[in-house]
């Protein structure tokens, strides 16, 4: 039981420490977009334009975060969790 408590009380003061490494992680994971983020830029994209986008590029204005990983196929995304 002492030892439970040592190693948790371990665990918690080193993320309470280390903040820099966390809140990088924490950043980086939220910067990139999802498959469901995708098509919801691609459902906002048609209703403004009234046809699908060609090109992921052309979704970049309707997502914030990284999505460069997917693509459009057959009018949905592609791509990471997909």
């Amino acid at each position: 039981m002492a030892a439970a408590v040592t190693v948790s009380i371990a665990g918690v003061s080193y993320a309470a420490l280390n903040t820099d490494a966390l809140t990088a992680r924490a950043e980086t994971v939220a910067s990139a977009a999802t498959c469901r983020t995708v098509d919801a830029a691609i459902v906002a994209y048609v209703a403004e334009h009234g046809t699908a986008p060609a090109r992921i590029s052309q979704l970049r204005s309707y997502v914030k975060g990284d999505i460069s990983a997917y693509r459009i196929s057959k009018g949905v995304a592609a791509g990471p969790g997909c």
